[in-house]
């Protein structure tokens, strides 16, 4: 039986194999004892900006764990660099580090990982229950304008692991801030990857996913932030636990009824490592929380590949909330997974509203890098 870390980096292909393994990258500056750990953004001898910090696992750096170096990090427009290498712990940003930037120091995701192993059903140490799927998060990013570059956000826990657990949710990253901002990230788990979503039901918090990339199985795009995934790659993993389709759903937007915006994906594409036809393109999440949510999606300009079931594209996950009535349109996708074989079961965006359906629409008077 493969370890979680090692069957997780097989599940991902070739790709996450290099990010999950314990050694820091393959990059020259970031091997131990090497020079320049932090590449081009300087050191803590040469520091570019008195308001950076150094992470290095090496004790190159101001802090040896990224916790330390946000608890370290008081106060507005910060910036961590954070040198190559694997980080297993948890980190919670507090909602008070606003203007918060994360910057992988190699610039390629692959070579810096913050990673853990907590899932809903994981129990607390102090054994009063469990974490919950919020609690699970690897990240939490609760401050506003909060930046990230070039960085890798995991949670390698495995149901092979635990067989009978019901609390399989394991989020990677949990983002709560309006203004945030995510450039050529990396997004690796199985349920509930990545939770794009607002501290509060009527904060309408906008975010923005560009070049990024995320796996997963059920669910692994969800939340009810306002946010924008543009040009990224999502990728449908295989479950040796299911003999039978559907094997999950990319996207499960929960946006408050009241919110114009919810979920916009574009010029993106979607993958599989499971068997042509096996995942829902996505489904409604109204949380119990929330019962007047009215989940958004729209999904633009998009390559669709074999994986997603074309007859019955969309599904339902709670009765009384049907996806038919919600929120969930397409426009101009193509690809295998896009065809148009049951006409009622593809909600088609027209050209005059799909004017309507833009990052400037959804963000308003914030304007995105890119």
């Amino acid at each position: 039986m493969p370890s979680r870390r090692s069957a997780l980096a097989l599940l991902a292909g070739g790709s996450a194999a290099l990010a999950l393994t314990a050694a820091p990258a393959a990059h020259a500056h970031g091997r131990p004892g090497a020079p320049r750990p932090f590449g081009r953004y300087g050191s803590p001898s040469r520091r570019l900006d008195p308001a950076t910090l150094y992470v290095d696992a090496h004790g190159r750096g101001d802090h040896t764990g990224v916790q330390a170096a946000v608890d370290a990090a008081a106060g507005s427009g910060r910036t961590l660099v954070i040198a190559p290498g694997t980080y297993r712990e948890t980190v919670d940003i507090p909602a008070d580090r606003t203007g918060l930037t994360l910057i992988g120091a190699s610039d390629a995701p692959h070579d810096t990982v913050i990673v853990y192993a907590n899932a809903n059903g994981t129990p607390l140490p102090d054994g009063s229950g469990t974490y919950g799927t919020s609690g699970s998060a690897t990240v939490t990013a609760r401050p506003a304008g909060l930046t990230a570059h070039g960085l890798t956000f995991a949670n390698d826990w495995l149901r092979a692991d635990h067989p009978g657990w019901t609390g399989t949710q394991a989020v990677a990253i949990k983002v709560q801030g309006d203004r945030s901002a995510f450039y050529g990230c990396r997004f690796l788990g199985h349920q509930d990857t990545l939770y794009a979503d607002s501290a509060a039901l009527t904060d309408f918090a906008r975010q923005y996913y560009r070049d990024c990339y995320v796996e997963g199985d059920v669910d692994f795009v969800f939340g009810r932030a306002t946010a924008v995934l543009d040009r990224c790659h999502f990728r449908t993993l295989t479950r040796t636990d299911l003999a039978a389709p559907p094997y999950g759903f990319v996207f499960a937007p929960s946006t408050a009824g009241a919110n114009p915006h919810g979920y916009l994906v574009q010029r993106s594409r979607v993958t599989s490592a499971a068997p042509d036809g096996y995942f829902k393109l996505a489904r409604p999440w109204v949380p119990s929380s929330d019962l007047t949510a009215h989940p958004m999606l729209t999904v633009r300009e998009c390559r669709l590949g074999a994986g997603i079931d074309t007859d019955e594209p969309y599904g339902t996950m709670a009765a009384g909330f049907p996806w038919q009535e919600q929120r969930f349109a397409e426009y101009r996708n193509t690809g295998p997974g896009a065809r148009v074989t049951v006409p009622a079961n593809r909600p088609r965006l027209t050209a005059s509203e799909a004017r309507l359906h833009t990052p400037a629409d959804w963000f308003g008077d914030w304007h995105p890098r890119g």
